[in-house]
Formats: structure tokens, sequence, C-alpha cells
């Protein structure tokens, strides 16, 4: 799971709704990928032959600040090396590290290409500011993200002129 990464850092001044899509450039959060990786579930099935864990049922999986939880994950293993490369997580995805959280219905991480794409009411969140979209597509290399559908955009300022 290295490089697992939740980029989200709304710098926006003002609360925005647009369609269609939007560019953003959103900060990275990466997971120690030196950390241990620790997975729960209710239940687990393997496939050695495809290189396949499928983990059901209250799944939640930890790697240093990192929680991921969802109905079900799907993890895709290098036949050679064992390292993990792909990562589907479906039936309601929550990412949440110290400060930033992002809520969808289905989330794919391709651990070799650094994308992460969420689809299904996404929302992401940080502090009291929030985005949401009917998708979002993150390169976890450059933090370079792209909203889809319906984008809603609340920031929330502290402080401020007084």
């Amino acid at each position: 799971m290295r490089y697992l990464a939740l980029c989200v850092a709304l710098i926006l001044s003002v609360t925005v709704t647009a369609t269609a899509q939007t560019n953003v450039d959103l900060g990275g959060f990466q997971a120690d990928p030196t950390a241990p990786v620790e997975i729960n579930a209710d239940n687990l099935s393997v496939d050695q032959a495809t290189g396949r864990a499928v983990f059901s049922g209250n799944v939640s999986i930890t790697q240093g600040d990192l929680n991921i939880t969802a109905g079900l994950v799907e993890i895709t293993y290098d036949g050679t090396s064992g390292q993990m490369t792909h990562l589907t997580a479906g039936q309601g995805v929550i990412f949440v590290t110290e400060t930033d959280s992002a809520k969808a219905e289905t989330a794919e991480y391709d651990l070799v290409a650094q994308t992460l794409a969420m689809a299904g009411g996404v929302t992401l969140t940080q502090g009291a500011s929030t985005i949401s979209a009917d998708s979002m597509t993150v390169n976890l290399a450059t933090g370079a993200a792209q909203l889809d559908g319906r984008v809603t955009t609340t920031f929330v300022q502290t402080g401020g002129n007084e």
C-alpha cells in the first residue's frame, strides 16, 4: 500500500457551485510506505492463481495515520514480487487521515500508475471545508485532481479581519 494517499487540501476563498468538470490542484497526504498495513474484515478469499485477495464485510485498513473502511476490498498482487499493484474498494468507501477525509461509493487505487479514482457521491472534507462531485481522479505523484459532475465547494475561512 505504498504511497496510498488521500489528496485533500482546499485552497479556495469562496463558495462555488459548478457543472461539468473542475480541475483542482490538491496537496498530498501520503501514508508512510514503511508502516505496516493492517487489514481486518469479516471474510477473506484468496486466489493465488490470479494474485487476488478479496476482503468482505466491515473491511478496515490501517497504514500509519491513514484509515480506510469499506464493505468490500479487492487487492491484486504482482505474481513475482508479491507487492500490491491495485486496490478496488466498494460498498461505501471512507478514507480518513488526522486532518482530512474522503467518502464515495467506490474507489480504485492503482499503485503502479499512482492514481486514485473515486466515484459515486464523492465528498472531500478538510476541517469545515468540503468539496463534492460525482467523481474524482487524482494523480498521486503530482497532487493534481480532476472532479467531474455536479461540483460543489464550500470553503470555510477561520479567523478573519477584525
